[in-house]
């Protein structure tokens, strides 16, 4: 994206402002996206500073050679993963950090309803193997092709589409129950 190369640009002769600009641009997806794999809101922010910080280190010589969104998601994603890897169990978000995704335009009768929903989908994918919620959260929030999740998790192209496909399916099936119940 044009715009991404004129901020690296930017960043590579000390222009503060255009991590600000990087920061805001992509901090709500971010977000999501470690959220998605940790089901804590505080240690997704927690990831997401920590790789700007880093990100804010590597600006006077970082060059960008495909999506910055996607440096970042898997930046990100390698911050939880390693998080999760440590065995760091932490608990699920709560209706109140939940709250802190939803936009602000939407009516308190809304809220709640994106709220449940949102409670939904973090319960279900929770019950994803770790290798297909990383397929699907990548894939998904972090915007990242099936190649490059096949490199980050060294595999085929075709085991990472397999993890999405069976990770969509059992999520369709979890959703679907809750909903029947």
């Amino acid at each position: 994206m044009v715009e991404d190369r004129v901020l690296i640009w930017r960043l590579n002769r000390g222009d503060a402002a255009a991590l600000s600009a990087v920061y805001e641009k992509y901090r709500e997806d971010l977000l999501r996206l470690a959220s998605s794999m940790l089901s804590d809101r505080a240690a997704a922010e927690d990831i997401v500073q920590d790789v700007f910080v880093r990100f804010a280190g590597l600006a006077p010589t970082f060059r960008l050679t495909g999506s910055l969104k996607g440096f970042l998601a898997t930046c990100v994603a390698n911050a939880a993963r390693n998080q999760m890897a440590a065995g760091r169990r932490r608990e699920a978000a709560g209706l109140d950090e939940a709250m802190g995704l939803a936009s602000s335009a939407v009516s308190p009768d809304g809220w709640a309803i994106y709220s449940e929903r949102f409670a939904q989908v973090r319960r279900a994918m929770a019950e994803l193997p770790v290798e297909q919620r990383e397929v699907v959260t990548l894939h998904l929030y972090g915007d990242l092709p099936f190649r490059q999740i096949a490199q980050w998790q060294k595999t085929s192209i075709k085991t990472v589409q397999s993890r999405y496909r069976y990770g969509l399916d059992k999520l369709r099936s979890l959703l679907n129950s809750e909903v029947e119940e």
